[in-house]
């Protein structure tokens, strides 16, 4: 989908606030209220509005620590990955899974309360995924930057 300057602003300014009012965001946009709703009426239909979230403090929720688990599967079949992925789908601590290219197979975040609950997780969860031959876990010890806006 071709953006222009006005459809950035929009984006801009939701990926900022997602709750501002149709109102405020015509006004950031330069737009009347009704061409700014059609707008984002037109993004949210061609998917590039994926949805409306709410960005949750984990730390303030108990689970201040973040580990990255780089994971080696035994094989690359078809099946092994659908059963490798279905499984980490059911993983609750599990906030982002990646398929690599490297040295890794998967790269997953995971949260924890701390490394007595991450090795509870490690236990229930990621020792019985399916395929797995190694995994490395790596621990956050201060999160530099922390976004969800894409570079529009």
């Amino acid at each position: 989908m071709d953006l222009d300057a006005t459809d950035r602003r929009i984006l801009n300014a939701l990926q900022r606030d997602g709750r501002m009012t149709n109102a405020d965001l015509a006004e950031t946009a330069n737009l009347s209220p009704s061409a700014c709703h059609r707008r984002v009426q037109r993004l949210e239909a061609a998917g590039v509005i994926d949805r409306y979230v709410a960005l949750l403090d984990a730390r303030r929720l108990g689970w201040p620590t973040t580990v990255f688990v780089e994971i080696t599967l035994s094989g690359q079949a078809d099946e092994l990955l659908d059963a490798f992925e279905a499984a980490v789908r059911r993983v609750p601590d599990v906030l982002e899974c990646h398929l690599m290219a490297g040295s890794a197979d998967y790269l997953l975040k995971v949260v924890a309360q701390d490394t007595d609950d991450f090795a509870r997780i490690h236990r229930q969860y990621l020792a019985r995924l399916p395929g797995v031959a190694q995994m490395h876990s790596s621990f956050a010890l201060r999160t530099v930057l922390r976004t969800t806006a894409l570079p529009v």
